[in-house]
């Protein structure tokens, strides 16, 4: 790999993050997919038993919030709104069609990943705080009934609404060619960098020059 022809986009330490707690993601969606739809019962045997599943779950769902705190406090400062933001928005269309001719001024993240960013991070703090409600035997008994429902009901939603961002999100890294090596390898070609991120290729082009 001719490194002269690439950039660092995303280091190490954040790329073994994120696919740890992709793994740790997909165990508890599958988990917890398997008791909101009967018809995915099948799904818990990936925790074991339908026991061992129940206990795994909250532990391993908590891996994943804390993971992902970790990965707001690394990228936040890269998924602030910003007033060139505007220019995405008024060329969504074209950005969706792959037509990068015109320059739209994106930092690091466009402003589609912003919203996906902001939008994960919510969804997980809510499925955090509700699922602690839920949490038998540590935590449940502290609460009462009518709020443990709310609770439960909050955090099928919450958990569903996650994994359809979440597809959302793997199918748009997939569609635009060049993402997923760069959340494998932490390279980019300057050409994928300058097509789709222009601002953030020239702040790191002039970064490089001595």
């Amino acid at each position: 790999m001719n490194k002269d022809k690439l950039l660092l986009r995303t280091r190490f330490i954040d790329r073994a993050s994120h696919w740890f707690m992709v793994i740790c993601f997909i165990l508890v969606a599958m988990s917890g997919l398997s008791w909101f739809f009967p018809s995915l019962n099948w799904l818990n045997s990936v925790l074991g038993t339908p026991q061992l599943a129940r206990i795994l779950h909250p532990f391993l769902g908590t891996v994943v919030f804390v993971v992902l705190m970790f990965l707001f406090a690394r990228f936040v400062k890269y998924n602030l709104p910003e007033r060139q933001d505007a220019i995405w928005f008024r060329n969504v269309k074209n950005v969706l069609s792959g037509d990068h001719s015109q320059p739209l001024q994106i930092g690091k993240y466009n402003a589609g990943q912003k919203i996906l960013f902001w939008g994960i991070m919510g969804l997980i703090s809510l499925l955090m705080l509700s699922g602690v409600v839920i949490w038998r035997p540590w935590f449940a008994h502290y609460f009462e009934i009518p709020l443990i429902r709310i609770a439960l009901l909050t955090h099928a939603v919450a958990g569903v609404s996650l994994i359809l961002l979440i597809i959302g999100h793997a199918y748009l890294a997939f569609w635009v060619k060049g993402s997923i090596r760069g959340m494998v390898t932490g390279y980019v070609s300057r050409r994928w960098a300058k097509s789709h991120h222009d601002r953030w290729y020239q702040q790191i082009s002039k970064s490089d020059k001595p």
